[in-house]
């Protein structure tokens, strides 16, 4: 299939906004396409801003035969991981996870989930 401009434009990119607590207003880009992004007073023009940007983003991509990257789904994550470690690590887990009253694996998706 030849993938069209609209055909990356329909895809649901993620989009972070940032406040920009020194000079004012937001600054806005997509995570998955490296360099696109847009300042603007509000979030509301800066969406319409990275619209444009995207649009721009991706037809100099296809001019220039350069890939396109689709956004990830969390479909694409089983939510599990393999992991090794010291076991005096793993015997600090064990004995903080048995304090907390929880199982070692709940342990630490908490304390991950504080890091990230």
């Amino acid at each position: 299939m030849n993938k069209t401009l609209e055909y990356y434009m329909d895809l649901p990119y993620r989009i972070e906004i940032v406040a920009d607590k020194e000079e004012g207003g937001f600054a806005l880009h997509c995570p998955e396409l490296p360099g696109c992004a847009t300042c603007a007073a509000t979030v509301e023009e800066g969406l319409k801003l990275l619209e444009d940007a995207k649009r721009s983003w991706f037809a100099a991509c296809l001019e220039d035969g350069v890939s396109i990257p689709e956004p990830s789904r969390l479909e694409d994550y089983s939510g599990q991981f393999k992991l090794r470690l010291p076991k005096s690590l793993h015997r600090r887990l064990a004995e903080k996870s048995g304090e907390e009253g929880v199982s070692m694996n709940q342990y630490c998706v908490y304390l991950l989930s504080k890091g990230v």
